[in-house]
């Protein structure tokens, strides 16, 4: 189980992935307070402000948390947490946005079974080629 921050630090996450595209939607909003309600921190006061939508979540926050929360020695157990309740929020509204697969697309590259394998030239290579393809789909 998730120690109290770690598990603020993931309701984070997921609160600027919601914003990621500019919108939460009524599915993702759910989600949230879902969320917050079942880890009893629907009161915390930096969470309940980022709940109450007062104020965007920039996309640069969101990765900055992001980055932040699984630092650079993330364990597999953090990463899968991650992985599962991000696609859970994302996908709840039934429709991936180009932000949001962008989102889940970083995230996959730092899923710590590929960064044994991997050198960082070829992580690099692969994320130049997602990006190439996205824009040659986006001109057809």
């Amino acid at each position: 189980m998730m120690d109290h921050q770690k598990t603020k630090q993931l309701l984070k996450i997921l609160i600027g992935a919601a914003w990621i595209d500019g919108v939460i939607q009524v599915e993702e909003r759910s989600y949230l307070k879902q969320t917050a309600q079942q880890h009893h921190l629907q009161d915390d006061p930096e969470l309940k402000l980022l709940l109450s939508e007062l104020k965007p979540v920039s996309p640069q926050e969101c990765y900055q948390w992001l980055q932040d929360y699984l630092g650079d020695n993330h364990s597999e157990e953090d990463y899968q947490e991650l992985l599962e309740r991000l696609s859970g929020l994302l996908y709840s509204d039934g429709d991936i946005q180009i932000q949001e697969a962008k989102l889940l697309t970083t995230l996959q590259g730092l899923d710590p079974a590929q960064e044994t394998q991997k050198k960082p030239i070829e992580k690099l290579l692969g994320k130049i080629q997602t990006l190439y393809r996205k824009a040659i789909r986006q001109q057809i």
